[in-house]
């Protein structure tokens, strides 16, 4: 009998792992790949990054003719 509980409880414990496997797979695929981001429209052909924001409504009025830095 002791070997009957020995297997009883490896054999829930086998249970246990599959079923959280199962769960853990299921989120994964759930919640994978997908992301937003806010970049301004058009700009995927601009030569380069100074291009691409030169024609940001938001930066127009950021101030005189100083030198702007952007952080990409």
């Amino acid at each position: 009998t002791d070997i009957a509980v020995i297997a009883g409880v490896i054999a829930a414990v086998a249970l246990v792992l599959v079923f959280l496997l199962l769960v853990t797979l299921r989120y994964m695929c759930r919640h994978k790949g997908t992301y937003h981001t806010n970049e301004a429209k058009g700009t995927e052909f601009a030569e380069s990054a100074d291009a691409a924001l030169q024609d940001d409504p938001a930066l127009q009025d950021a101030g005189g003719g100083s030198r702007k830095e952007y952080f990409i």
